[in-house]
């Protein structure tokens, strides 16, 4: 067990201990419930946003990641295991988020949505652009490693909202048809999203992308793209120097005139191999969670890191 597992468990532990000091207090219903609504934990941005839009003013949402976390790591306070074991629906993605998995396995009743159970999940090597001998990022890496970053699909992440809408309607039958009218108004909202990219993206000079972690493969998958990662599916992992070297071949190679980096990570990685090949960096945003007080949602995202492909790409 690594050092990184071993504090998760730990802390894991530990939260669950204290929450019967935390029960204790409550005078019933999880923190800052709302009787007159579902009260729903979705366990990072995405998710959450998934779950607003189609829950409308039946649902009271609490996101376990705060605004700007990198959620990957999330720990649970005391307060938020108190959270997830008393909603009435948890929403989360299996594999994703080892602290959220170890919370929910504790009771084998949980009401609990798992995203990754909506359609089956990609490899992580699908999108990516991969040679022989290429230098694999840790155990991740491995043929049958599977990439969670399912909502940069569009067209996936309007499959899971059609989901939940129906998984809501079990939870409150007496909203059934609001949720699934909103999950409606989403997919069509999503679908336009999805012409966007595929219009935007049909003429580029360039189709690879060098990213700083290998986050965007049903992007790449979905819009005929091929994916450069730095690091594997972790983005705290540090590349190996022969890592490094194969991406900046690559880049070149490529004429990548743009290396990626992300709102919640370092650019530091990205920023040394651009100042290598001559390129510049920008931002692309796997929107696993948004910056505090960004004033963005899904939507805004998606749409400016289109922008920014278009441009990278030199796409007409």
């Amino acid at each position: 067990m690594t050092n990184r597992t071993t504090s998760r468990v730990l802390a894991a532990a530990t939260a669950l201990l204290a929450l019967g000091a935390v029960a204790g207090c409550s005078t019933g219903g999880a923190a800052g419930a709302d009787p007159q609504r579902v009260d729903v934990v979705a366990a990072f941005y995405p998710l959450q946003f998934l779950a607003e839009r189609i829950g409308g003013d039946a649902v009271h949402v609490t996101n376990l990641a705060k605004p700007g976390a990198e959620p990957h790591d999330l720990e649970l306070s005391p307060r938020q295991v108190s959270q997830v074991t008393e909603a009435e629906l948890i929403v989360y993605l299996k594999g994703f988020q080892p602290a959220v998995d170890e919370t929910v396995a504790q009771d084998d009743d949980a009401p609990v949505f798992d995203v990754a159970g909506v359609q089956p999940l990609l490899d992580a090597s699908v999108g990516g652009h991969n040679h022989e001998g290429e230098d694999e990022q840790g155990e991740e890496q491995h043929a049958h490693a599977q990439d969670p970053h399912v909502w940069l699909d569009p067209t996936r992440l309007a499959a899971i909202g059609d989901q939940l809408a129906q998984r809501l309607g079990e939870v409150d039958a007496d909203h059934a048809a609001d949720y699934t009218a909103r999950a409606t108004a989403l997919r069509a909202d999503l679908t336009a999203l999805d012409g966007e990219f595929t219009q935007g993206l049909a003429t580029c000079q360039r189709r690879e992308i060098v990213t700083s972690h290998t986050a965007f493969g049903y992007l790449a998958d979905r819009y005929r793209l091929e994916q450069v990662g730095i690091t594997g599916l972790s983005p705290d992992v540090e590349p190996s120097p022969q890592r490094l070297a194969q991406v900046i071949e690559e880049a070149k190679t490529h004429h990548a005139s743009t290396i990626f980096f992300e709102a919640l990570v370092s650019p530091k990685v990205a920023e040394t191999i651009a100042g290598q090949v001559g390129a510049k960096t920008a931002v692309l945003d796997p929107i696993e969670g948004l910056a505090a007080d960004s004033g963005s949602d899904y939507l805004s995202v998606m749409r400016t890191n289109l922008q920014t492909l278009r441009t990278a790409l030199s796409c007409s």
